[in-house]
């Protein structure tokens, strides 16, 4: 299950808060594609399987499918809001190599 730190909790509830709508939860997902093979998918989502799991940060709450879970294991999401980088990243052990858009792996 990939874990999420402090700084993209809140900017995480923000954007939910900004949304309006009850039960939303960030859904992190990979799926086949992207230049190196595998490519992260996140949206707010309040559908559930019976098999995602589900961890609560704070009032945060994300949903992983069971073979996206085993790709993110752990995986953090960050997030920064600087000059030299801005927005979310994920920093994966799992990732062999990643393309030069930091968007796929493999």
């Amino acid at each position: 299950m990939i874990t999420l730190t402090d700084d993209a909790t809140t900017k995480v509830g923000q954007l939910i808060a900004s949304e309006s709508e009850e039960g939303l939860a960030l859904r992190v997902a990979v799926r086949p594609g992207g230049c190196s093979g595998f490519s992260y998918e996140m949206y707010f989502d309040t559908e559930r399987a019976e098999d995602d799991l589900e961890k609560a940060y704070g009032d945060v709450r994300v949903v992983v499918d069971q073979s996206s879970a085993q790709l993110l294991e752990g995986a953090t999401l960050d997030y920064k809001d600087g000059l030299n980088e801005a927005g979310f990243s994920i920093d994966n052990p799992n990732a062999q190599r990643t393309c030069g858009c930091g968007q796929s792996f493999s």
